[in-house]
């Protein structure tokens, strides 16, 4: 981790403040439609956590396990993934591996995870098992972020049962409006039937190119009607973004100053700032 990352973090958040909270806050990074910058939101908003000396947990829980590969962690490396800890093949606190980011560790996950919405179908209170999962680690961390797949199957109830809130990728384009309707409407559902806690920390509009007029006038219908809900800050299409994966990086390590990075590290603050208000 940069030395200068630190201090952009650090500026806004006095240096003896570390506000390690009794039991970790646990966000889910949702979004049904693919390719909305869920899991470069995932990545770096923990990295992003952990510069600031958090005690940071991402949890892949997305059979593609893009997550757990934009960190540089072969399959090989993979031996106690969530897919184990689901199945209860293994203690939750066993498949926890560190990444090279300081203070930051992450349950990978590979393709067999795909088998396990079979697998769990006959497990009475299937919804919860993540959340009992997290009852032995929920003390040893300050923030728990959940990378789902891309659907709103078992794996992605799972998290939002498990969760406190909801943070939502969102591209600027006309069928991603569809798509939040609908993805409003089963946070209902989970929030009526599963858990009574989950709310939505923020909608996060991502690939955002103010030269598009489609994009503004996307950003304007959204904020009209989720008001406040929506982040003041957005993440632009940046090719340095794109990149970082390869090298089994988060952007803001791979290039702290691009616009990509500089727009996570303004939305961690952001996020932090709005859930200290709470």
């Amino acid at each position: 981790m940069s030395i200068k990352l630190y201090k952009t973090m650090t500026n806004h958040h006095h240096k003896n403040q570390h506000l390690h909270s009794k039991r970790a806050k646990v966000f889910s990074i949702v979004n049904q439609k693919g390719g909305v910058g869920k899991t470069t939101t995932a990545i770096n908003l923990a990295t992003a956590f952990a510069a600031i000396k958090r005690k940071v947990l991402l949890v892949d829980i997305d059979p593609q396990g893009n997550a757990s590969t934009g960190f540089g962690i072969a399959q090989s490396q993979r031996q106690k993934t969530i897919y184990e800890v689901l199945i209860s093949e293994c203690h939750i606190k066993d498949a926890i591996i560190p990444t090279r980011i300081p203070n930051l560790k992450i349950i990978t996950s590979t393709v067999d995870l795909s088998a396990c919405e079979i697998e769990i179908s006959d497990v009475e209170k299937r919804e919860y098992l993540l959340r009992r999962a997290f009852k032995e680690i929920i003390h040893d961390f300050d923030f728990i972020l959940i990378d789902c797949p891309p659907s709103l199957g078992m794996l992605t109830i799972n998290a939002l049962t498990a969760s406190d809130s909801i943070l939502i990728p969102m591209q600027c384009e006309f069928f991603s409006l569809e798509g939040l309707s609908h993805l409003l409407t089963t946070l209902d559902l989970v929030k009526e039937n599963l858990n009574h806690h989950l709310k939505i920390s923020g909608i996060i509009l991502t690939m955002h190119d103010r030269r598009n007029k489609l994009t503004e006038q996307v950003e304007i219908d959204v904020r009209d009607f989720l008001k406040d809900k929506v982040f003041k800050h957005s993440i632009p299409r940046n090719v340095k973004l794109s990149e970082a994966p390869s090298h089994g990086l988060p952007g803001i390590v791979y290039d702290s100053k691009c616009h990509g990075s500089a727009a996570y590290i303004k939305l961690a603050k952001e996020i932090l700032y709005k859930e200290s208000l709470k």
